[in-house]
């Protein structure tokens, strides 16, 4: 992870982690998740490399942390937010606001996923 980034790992916590692992690949099209699960904890990392300039998180299934509305809001990268966008409803989600324009900031978009956690979907375009 880079150091020198503000934020550098996320979680966004669910209670059926192969639904939010096939509703995160189908949406975003990214390889394969990274299995880091214990037997206290189940975890399945989103695709990174090791040793690029990269931000990434995890799925996280545990008792001692539940998803929801209210919790913490990820904004995943996108080049047209309208794409990942299209992908949301098909795969079990929820479209809360659709593309919207954020000024000079580029587009959003907030989705809800399978597990009930809200998401944002950035792009400049």
């Amino acid at each position: 992870m880079n150091p020198k980034k503000t934020i550098n790992w996320f979680e966004i916590y669910v209670t059926d982690i192969n639904r939010a692992e096939l509703f995160y690949k189908n949406v975003f099209q990214k390889g394969d998740f990274i299995t880091l699960s214990d037997s206290a904890i189940k975890m399945r990392a989103f695709p990174f490399d090791k040793n690029g300039n990269n931000i990434s998180g995890a799925l996280v299934e545990t008792e001692s942390m539940k998803p929801g509305i209210g919790g913490t809001l990820v904004y995943f990268n996108c080049d047209d937010c309208a794409l990942e966008e299209s992908r949301v409803e098909i795969n079990g989600g929820k479209i809360i606001k659709s593309k919207f324009g954020i000024g000079e900031f580029g587009f959003v978009c907030i989705a809800q996923d399978t597990e009930g956690n809200l998401i944002g979907l950035h792009s400049i375009k």
